[in-house]
């Protein structure tokens, strides 16, 4: 059998004893912490001494922060597909994509039958796995709209609604041992996950061979179907006592063959042993990797499942596909690719990417950019996809997705100083500085990446207390156009450091940044539904009031249209939690006009801004116009009434600035808008784009600078706007320095000063 290339992945098959649940989660606690990758458990609910594994699963993934969880395997007699769905895809949301279903036909039916599930025969037990695969996968689906019917032999579903959809592709490994149960795992698996010391008939050779056979006859490539492995009879020892019984060396000589002659690419011991777990982590998994990396250099492997000849056939013209670095081809996704869907749009647009690479390093980044340039295709760069601009996605360029680097860590709690990756969600942030007492004012919705927001500017709920996101960024790591990987800060590179705070997407690809947050507990968090039919009266008074408030309240407010009149959300968030100050800052608002419905909490920073994790498949409004406001006049509200009143705009958004935000000089950083107390939003459908723009012809006249990354033109004309002398000509100054050729012209391009313009 030959090695398929799959990333490598080494795991911990945990008894799940009830008689000791806090040591159970212990281990899988160990496995992560041994830098493990996944934490499996058996599954037998008519066992009494047994956890049940599905609360389990639960436990361990909210116990844990990157660890996959997986039955091994899961009883499919005792639970049924329809609910299971639900169930996996909901476990996969809530755990961020670290779900993997390791799924079993059923077995030890006496206690089956027991707990009320119905005794199969072999063959009946192989077709209703088929079923129930089918099942899983329908109800997965969201991109079908209607609803899900399916009349099987065994399970019927007379209409469904499908979804949710999981966080990932989950996985569909199946315990299989006997030749029509390999021949279905080739056929539909994602994976086979059998226990080594029971492979006998068929021995482990024959079985890869009838999963082969399976895959070829159902159309499949072989190679996108992973092989997992149980290992039960081993131990990590100095001496040698026979197979998987010894050094770490002797089970990376062991192992290696398996990978590379066999296709294995996951093994996972069985012992209930801390010293074990913790020696396979540190000791053999990271050998046989740099083992197996150096083989497959050597051989020319390429990295990650064989592409079929569906992928291949929808490989677009103009890219060299074979070119791409061994280490990004395992995590690429091309057109045909099951995950392609998943990757090719944003939140708010639509794209039909050539590739979607998903580097996991700044070293991969580094590379990325360097095979991009060597297509001379359009790049695109994302963090989280959100995206109400559209420039993270595009047709037939390549996207360098950074959702792989989302780490977020405390590197210095006394100095409050953080590190993120680019492509953790804001909202995932909030939540993991909660129990240091921290916090960092990042827009209004947590599914936005890092690395956008934190790079443009970044409006969020505290901003009038603390300023903008980018006000408390101290150093970036950056991979430049040329494929160099820089540290920025106010000593390093310091001209670059200023671009990258206000302009960061036009001179690389940010690979973390360094913050300094700030002491924040609890927060007073307010919403007003109000009747915006009198827009202009309800805008005016909406405005004096917060500039007339406390630095403490920041107010956002969405007008949204309707039949009956445009109507009024204000989220009114004050950063403290002095309850009685709050009222007082808040009460004011009440004033503006008829509300219709009032409520308040108090509530941690982070409930404002849980991330969703919607899946994006370009829902949104793609056409948006942008621009800055000093003050709310009759002049502007007139303009802005006029707007939502005319049925042309689906919604306006004013969000507050001012108060922290305006202490930074304009020439501080390269968002230079530091005088203005209001930022405007205004979508509207394609078919309406041309009375959009007369709207905002007459509103212009009042605005005085834009937040490009709501804005989504990017004509030259509009460079002034984003960017006031003499911002853009420093920008174009620096631009010529580290992006001469222009690489990075995606994000409202600046071009480079021409000649030997002095920084």
């Amino acid at each position: 059998m030959p090695d398929y290339g799959h990333e490598l992945l080494f795991g911990a098959f945990i008894t799940p004893g009830a008689d000791d649940p806090d040591r159970v989660v212990a281990l899988a606690e160990l496995t992560e912490a041994a830098g493990l990758d996944l934490a499996t458990f058996q599954d037998h609910p008519y066992n009494p001494g047994f956890l049940d594994t599905w609360t389990l699963l639960s436990w361990v993934a909210a116990r844990t922060q990157r660890l996959r969880v997986s039955a091994n395997v899961l009883n499919l007699p005792l639970r049924p597909p329809a609910v299971l769905a639900r169930a996996t895809a909901s476990l996969d949301l809530l755990s961020q994509g670290r779900f993997e279903l390791g799924l079993g036909a059923g077995a030890m039916w006496d206690g089956i039958e027991g707990m009320a599930g119905r005794r199969l025969t072999p063959g009946q037990a192989v077709v209703a796995l088929r079923e129930a695969i089918d099942i899983l996968r329908q109800a997965w689906d969201t991109a079908t709209r209607a609803p899900l019917r399916y009349d099987g032999k065994h399970y019927q579903v007379p209409g469904m609604r499908r979804g949710p959809a999981p966080a990932h592709d989950i996985g569909i490994w199946l315990g299989a041992y006997k030749p029509r149960m390999l021949e279905l795992t080739g056929a539909v698996a994602d994976g086979w996950l059998p226990t080594l010391e029971y492979l006998n008939e068929p021995d482990r050779v024959t079985a890869n061979r009838l999963i082969d056979e399976g895959a070829d006859k159902a159309g499949r490539n072989p190679g996108q179907i992973r092989r997992l492995l149980n290992l039960f009879q081993v131990d990590i020892s100095a001496a040698s006592r026979g197979f998987l019984q010894g050094p770490a060396a002797q089970w990376v000589e062991q192992l290696l063959p398996m990978v590379l002659d066999e296709g294995f690419s996951t093994f996972i011991v069985g012992r209930d042993d801390p010293r074990l777990i913790e020696a396979f982590g540190h000791e053999v998994a990271p050998a046989l990797r740099e083992a197996v990396a150096a083989e497959r250099r050597s051989a020319g492997t390429p990295t990650g499942p064989a592409r079929s000849a569906i992928v291949l056939a929808g490989r677009l013209p103009g890219l060299d596909y074979e070119a791409l670095p061994a280490a990004l081809a395992a995590h690429a996704v091309e057109p045909g690719d099951k995950d392609y869907e998943r990757v090719r749009h944003s939140y708010i647009r639509r794209g039909s990417p050539a590739l979607v690479l998903r580097p996991g390093t700044a070293a991969e980044v580094a590379e990325a950019v360097r095979y991009v340039r060597g297509q001379g295709v359009t790049l695109s760069v994302r963090s989280g996809g959100h995206g109400v601009s559209g420039r993270s996605t595009n047709d037939g360029g390549v996207i360098i997705d950074l959702s792989r680097m989302n780490r977020v860590q405390v590197l210095d709690r006394p100095r409050k100083l953080i590190r993120l990756e680019p492509g953790a969600r804001w909202g995932e942030v909030a939540v993991a500085l909660v129990p240091h007492g921290l916090a960092m004012s990042s827009g209004d919705y947590g599914d936005v990446g890092v690395g956008g927001l934190g790079t443009t500017a970044g409006v969020g709920y505290l901003a009038r207390k603390y300023g903008l996101t980018i006000d408390h960024v101290v150093a970036a790591e950056i991979v430049t156009a040329d494929g160099a990987i820089l540290r920025t800060d106010a000593t390093q590179h310091p001209d670059l450091f200023w671009a990258i705070r206000g302009a960061g997407g036009n001179f690389g690809v940010v690979t973390a940044l360094e913050l300094q947050a700030y002491e924040l507990g609890d927060v007073v968090y307010a919403q007003l539904a109000v009747d915006a039919k009198d827009m202009s009266a309800m805008l005016q008074r909406w405005g004096s009031t917060v500039e007339a408030a406390p630095r403490e309240l920041t107010s956002f407010m969405s007008v949204f249209a309707s039949p009956r009149g445009p109507m009024a959300r204000i989220t009114l968030v004050y950063a403290g939690d002095d309850v009685e100050a709050a009222q007082a800052a808040l009460t004011p608002f009440l004033d503006i006009g008829r509300i219709i419905d009032q409520q308040a909490h108090l509530a941690p920073y982070a409930a404002l801004v849980a991330p969703p994790h919607n899946r994006h498949h370009g829902q949104g409004l793609e056409d948006t116009r942008s621009g800055l406001l000093h003050h709310i006049t009759a002049e502007a509200a007139a303009s802005m009434h006029a707007m939502m009143h005319s049925g042309d705009v689906s919604v306006m958004q004013i969000r507050t600035v001012g108060g922290a935000v305006n202490d930074i000089a304009g020439d501080a950083t390269a968002y230079a808008h530091r005088t203005q107390n209001f930022s405007v939003l205004a979508a509207t459908g394609p078919a309406n784009v041309a009375q959009l723009d007369k709207h905002w012809e007459d509103l212009s006249l009042h605005l005085d600078g834009m937040y490009l990354s709501f804005e989504t033109r990017t004509d030259a004309r509009l460079l002034h706007d984003a960017f006031p002398e003499p911002t853009l000509s420093r920008l174009r100054a620096i631009k010529a320095k580290y992006d001469p050729d222009n690489v990075f012209n995606r994000n409202f391009p600046i071009p480079p000063a021409e000649g030997n313009t002095a920084v």
